[in-house]
């Protein structure tokens, strides 16, 4: 049996919740040995989301150990001695109580990597502060920044903070086994839900001293008429198609608006149409069923999707053809259909055993190993420095994560057109995915370029891009052609419908991942037409999945100099999204929460309530946190929570809440300017910004992870088309003249740096 690419490394789990436990079931499932420590009584996510426990706990060991014992915390200790990785929840305080601070863990265990995983900034004034996606919702600004059924904040049905940060936690242990694997190092990474939030929103997150009317007006995510919300159809049959643009030209379009009797208007794509013209689209859907308009735009490669309830893409037979989907036997609930990884790799990740039942592990040790640790090269000054990445990505879900390998040290170039990036045009969404990197525009459907391609493979450790592999082979950018070149390159390829069946070369964007999903229906509260989020959400969970799984493969080629193809999607991202819900072994699917019609709660005491002078958001996650709620706020009658909140600041609210334990915030509005101006979020590199020839100061969300011993490389600005040319043209050996020749031909191009003011 083929090794897996975590094995032998031991991981001790303190966490709870979403994030936590998905990115170790994540490290788990590649195979690393993960012991799940639970407190007396367990988990309280065994109870209070079942499904959510026993898919994002799958293939690891429960142990109950109770910490205020001398025998539990011995018990913890005897693990830690062995372990690789220890990840919790604790904040800076509350881990220093339990002699589990970075100072402590480092002079007891100098092999062990250390992982907190809180609701807010580790070095943020806000880092002691309880955190649940409801709240950190609401202190990062994310309610105001999303079209909802009604005016003010929406709460996000869609965990974000949770599953951004996930993914971040993930690669950030990852990264960490990579640098001890190259130095014999260990060390601490950090992580919370505030960052995974901001992380989440970086496709419209950021400031220009000098902004075009482009960037002033949010293109193509306004607030308010975000080009994707408008063409999100009803069709005859009651479901609804998200689409992008792109139908007008189809025939069934012509021939429907003709049979309706109404006059033919094309209306380009990406423009907004007239109130009249909108009218005409909505009124020509409803005449057809969803799977005539399918088929129809299917046939002519036009970016289509139904809107699914949730677990309903878990049935697709294009996630089952990627196996994205994962039968397991269930202790507790038997024989169930699951959600399985977002990527793929080889080794494969295979599930090890289905979740725990609690303390079913109890004594557990760690097996026998190889000890992977071995100190090769002194230690970095960034986690990723020396890591060359070549970036031949577009839009969104290509180009994000070599960003982040960049935010993270490496090198690495983004090859583009002579005309460009197209997401260029979106200079907001643009901008949110491209710092940090150096740009070459080159045209490689000239063979003139050959060699320049050539030159930069053989100069790369990593290829990443997400164009469809038709339009790969044909620039010889695909893996067979380029592991030619150069064998030893990790190649990951991101792509719509995965690398598998029929749909494999299918167009296909954030929205119509959206529509899959199954949280444009979960999302838009109860009884509500679908909603579009507008932070493109799987677009984002994409690309850290495939930052998570090219780090997998750049570890395992250090570990045992095999190179590695890997691969995720928008489906395989937006089938792991739905591992909230299961099916069970009569086809039935798991109930899952459910957001109330004003988009407000998810349950009482869980949410948004509409204070005297603005929004709070309140965590009030069990039976006994809602009783201790009502006598809070003096909402003794059932049903009056509303009613009493109402009446209380939302200062008087919180400290009311505090008083009594339970977690609350303010809903933060129109807070983008004043987040960037925060000098404690500018202080901690939450908020970071750069210098742009074009644009001067530019202001971007900032650290998304904190390794404590080594920085980040946040001083990188988005480059220019073709900024870097002639200096990645000499770096890989092309001569003077040869340079001249290649910008002469129109095979090269680089924008002049003349910067402007407005």
């Amino acid at each position: 049996m083929k090794e897996s690419i975590l094995d032998g490394v031991r991981i001790v789990d303190m966490t709870s919740g979403l994030a936590g436990p998905m990115a170790t079931r994540l490290l788990a499932e590649s195979g690393a040995d993960v012991i799940k420590i639970e407190r007396p009584g367990g988990d309280p996510i065994r109870e209070q989301h079942p499904a959510g426990f026993s898919n994002w706990n799958r293939s690891k060991r429960s142990v109950v150990i109770d910490l205020r014992t001398d025998a539990g915390r011995a018990e913890l200790h005897a693990l830690l001695d062995g372990a690789d990785v220890l990840i919790h929840n604790f904040t800076p305080a509350r881990a220093k109580d339990r002699g589990l601070d970075d100072a402590t863990l480092r002079e007891q265990y100098p092999n062990l990597i250390a992982s907190s995983l809180t609701g807010f900034m580790r070095n943020h004034p806000d880092a002691e502060k309880p955190g649940y996606e409801v709240t950190v919702q609401a202190q990062t600004g994310a309610m105001d920044e999303q079209m909802g059924h009604r005016d003010g904040p929406t709460h996000l049905r869609m965990p974000l903070a949770g599953w951004t940060t996930a993914y971040l936690a993930a690669a950030g242990i990852v990264t960490r086994l990579l640098l001890r694997l190259r130095t014999g190092q260990a060390g601490p990474v950090h992580t919370s839900l505030q960052q995974g939030m901001l992380a989440a929103m970086g496709a419209f997150w950021n400031r220009e001293e000098h902004p075009t009317e482009f960037l002033k007006a949010k293109i193509p995510l306004p607030k308010r008429q975000a080009f994707p919300a408008i063409t999100l159809f009803e069709c005859a049959d009651g479901r609804w198609v998200q689409t992008l643009g792109g139908f007008m030209e189809n025939p069934l379009v012509i021939e429907t608006i003709a049979m309706m009797g109404e006059e033919y208007v094309f209306v380009p794509f990406q423009q907004m149409p007239t109130a009249e013209q909108k009218d005409v689209w909505m009124r020509m859907f409803l005449q057809r069923t969803s799977d005539e308009w399918l088929q129809a735009f299917w046939d002519g490669d036009v970016p289509a999707g139904l809107v699914n309830e949730l677990g309903e893409i878990l049935t697709d037979p294009q996630v089952v053809a990627n196996g994205h989907i994962v039968e397991v036997t269930d202790p507790i609930w038997g024989r169930v259909q699951q959600s399985a990884s977002p990527y793929i790799t080889s080794p494969a990740t295979s599930v090890q055993r289905p979740a725990p039942t609690l303390d079913e592990h109890h004594g557990a040790r760690w097996s026998e190993r190889v000890d992977p640790i071995r100190a090769d090269t002194p230690a970095p000054s960034r986690p990723l420095e020396g890591l060359k990445v070549l970036d031949f990505g577009m839009f969104l879900a290509g180009p994000f994560a070599p960003a982040m390998m960049a935010d993270m040290g490496a090198d690495v170039i983004k090859v583009e057109a002579v005309g460009g990036d197209r997401m260029r045009f979106s200079e907001l969404m643009f901008i949110g995915c491209q710092r940090g990197k150096r740009s070459i525009a080159i045209d490689l459907s000239k063979p003139e370029s050959h060699d320049v391609l050539e030159r930069l493979v053989r100069w790369a450790d990593v290829v990443h891009h997400n164009l469809r592999m038709p339009a790969a082979r044909s620039l010889g950018i695909d893996e067979e052609s380029l592991r030619a070149i150069n064998p030893d390159i990790v190649y990951c390829h991101v792509s719509s419908y995965g690398s598998k069946g029929p749909r494999a070369d299918w167009p296909g964007y954030d929205p119509i991942a959206q529509a899959n999903s199954g949280f444009m229906k979960a999302g838009a509260g109860e009884g509500n037409p679908p909603m579009w989020t507008r932070s493109a959400p799987m677009d984002f969970q994409t690309a850290l999945a495939s930052l998570v799984a090219t780090l997998l493969a750049v570890y395992h080629r250090d570990r045992t100099g095999e190179a590695q193809f890997v691969t995720t999607s928008l489906l395989g991202a937006a089938a792991t999204i739905n591992s909230e819900t299961m099916i069970r072994d009569d086809g039935s699917y798991f109930p899952v929460p459910t957001l109330d019609q004003d988009q407000r709660l998810i349950k009482p005491g869980y949410g948004i309530y509409q204070a005297a002078d603005g929004w709070i958001a309140v965590a009030a996650i069990s039976a006994e946190d809602v009783v201790a709620l009502r006598k809070a706020v003096n909402a003794e009658l059932e049903g009056s929570i509303e009613e009493s909140i109402a009446a209380l600041s939302v200062d008087n609210a919180v400290t009311k809440l505090a008083e009594v334990g339970i977690a609350a915030d303010r809903v933060r509005e129109d807070y983008q300017e004043q987040f960037f101006d925060d000098p404690d979020n500018q202080a901690s590199e939450l908020a970071t910004h750069t210098e742009h020839p074009l644009y001067g100061r530019l202001d971007q969300a900032g650290a998304f992870w904190s390794f404590e011993d080594m920085g980040l490389s946040l001083d990188r600005t988005v480059p220019l088309l073709g900024q870097h040319t002639t200096e990645i043209l000499a770096e890989i050996g092309i001569e003077e003249a040869a340079i001249g020749q290649l910008f002469e031909h129109g095979i090269a191009a680089e924008r002049e740096i003349a910067f402007v003011p407005r």
